[in-house]
């Protein structure tokens, strides 16, 4: 491939790779085995159940990605299937729940950084101001293009992986000298259908992301080939960190002391590992999340770029600057998820982390349902060329569908509340986008 076909398309298998782990595995994972351990036998159930979703889920954005590489993303794929209404509703909020989670993992990087530099916490101010200061640092750096991003995303991914694999040795060690500690600590909730729905519902927020190869389409060299492969691996991958890591704790220590722990990892470690583990293990935890900060800000502005180009926001907004990067939809994101951060930090942390959780979550549910439901239909009409495949696409079309749905109830109420709204804000947008551009002979 030539520099300047890798200079327009600068993201290649294991940057794609890179974005989809490093986005997926954020600050999640960290806190994921205490959420987990009230539901015993049913976290193991309802995680096999996840990654089966999960993976449908990734298939489903693969095979629209392999069918349709001249696409630039979900956008793309959503009008082909459903039109103009129904593909805004869905990819606004998708759109809000990126930027949010740039606030929610920037709250959360701040909250493990202040164990190691305690200052943070020495004014009300200081805290705020430090995850304005990660938003906009990644903002500079996705200004400088996806190539300049894809490698801090390698690099940060690497790093995350680190402590992963050590509580991975730990767990085998432990095992193979004294598979005693395994037995004593084994889950005794007895499964059940209500605790295996939320023990999976948990696990759901913790694999969003699955789709970010996607996202940069336009970005990506040879897309019907590089995306499917990177969503499809990556996926995989996560989900095989995720389950072997959250399950070491839960068969290690005690269910209620774990379910208590504000730290699981530097809690498995100090008991297990002589010496002070702790300070490592926070460092860790905020590379862990500058990694997902730095993903999520590059789709921030290639999405908000997306749908500048396809008139649902001011066209304006599609512009790039020297580096192929869309500058305004970066600093219109950085803006939004500044303002978030500000409001959050009303609230005491945890509250803050959780409640923009809530709202990341049901902002995401749309996209993978109406994913699902519009490759099916996109092979109904025969618009999807899948030869011997047609099988398996309709299977995990179904799959992801359905696995969706039960993910949304077991959310509850409060999930489809905030859908609806995200959605209603969005429609003056829309409609004045819309209007503005007829009238101006754009659209």
């Amino acid at each position: 491939m030539s520099s300047d076909s890798t200079q327009a398309k600068p993201l290649g298998f294991w940057m794609c790779t890179a974005l989809i782990v490093g986005n997926v595995i954020g600050m999640g994972i960290f806190m994921l085995p205490a959420s987990l351990a009230p539901y015993g036998w049913n976290a193991f159930l309802g995680w096999g159940i996840t990654l089966v979703g999960c993976v449908m889920i990734a298939q489903v954005f693969a095979n629209l990605a392999r069918a349709f590489p001249e696409d630039d993303g979900p956008y793309a794929y959503m009008k082909r299937a459903f039109g103009n209404g129904i593909t805004f509703f869905v990819m606004w909020c998708y759109w809000v729940s990126i930027w949010i989670t740039n606030a929610t993992v920037a709250i959360g990087v701040v909250g493990y950084l202040s164990s190691l530099l305690p200052v943070l916490n020495q004014e009300a101010w200081y805290a705020p101001a430090a995850a304005l200061a990660l938003i906009w640092f990644f903002v500079f750096i996705s200004l400088r293009g996806a190539r300049a991003s894809g490698h801090v995303q390698m690099l940060t991914t690497v790093l995350k992986l680190l402590p992963m694999l050590g509580v991975l040795v730990l767990g085998v060690y432990v095992l193979l000298f004294d598979p005693q500690l395994f037995k004593a600590n084994l889950p005794t909730v007895a499964l059940s259908i209500e605790g295996t729905t939320a023990a999976a519902t948990i696990a759901m927020f913790a694999m969003l992301g699955v789709e970010s190869a996607t996202v940069p389409a336009g970005k990506v060299q040879n897309p019907a080939r590089t995306i499917p492969r990177a969503t499809i691996f990556g996926t995989l991958l996560a989900a095989a960190i995720y389950i072997g890591v959250s399950a070491i704790p839960l068969l290690l220590m005690p269910s209620k002391e774990l379910a208590q722990s504000s730290a699981p990892f530097v809690d498995l470690f100090q008991r297990y590992v002589p010496g002070n583990v702790g300070v490592w293990v926070a460092l860790f935890v905020v590379i862990s999340g500058l990694g997902a900060l730095n993903g999520w800000t590059l789709l921030a502005g290639e999405m908000t770029a997306s749908l500048a180009k396809h008139g649902v926001f001011p066209a304006k907004l599609e512009q790039h600057n020297r580096h192929a990067a869309p500058a305004l939809a970066l600093w219109l994101t950085g803006a939004l998820a500044s303002a978030m951060i500000i409001m959050n930090y009303s609230r005491n942390l945890a509250q803050g982390f959780t409640f923009l959780s809530v709202m990341v979550t049901a902002a995401n549910m749309p996209l993978y349902l109406m994913g699902a439901i519009g490759l099916f239909l996109l092979w109904k009409r025969k618009q999807v060329a899948v030869g011997n495949g047609s099988l398996w696409l309709r299977i995990s079309a179904v799959l992801a569908a359905v696995y969706v749905v039960w993910a949304f109830i077991g959310i509850g109420s409060e999930s489809l509340l905030w859908v609806s709204v995200l959605g209603a804000v969005g429609l003056p947008v829309y409609w004045r986008t819309r209007w503005f551009r007829k009238k101006t002979r754009v659209d």
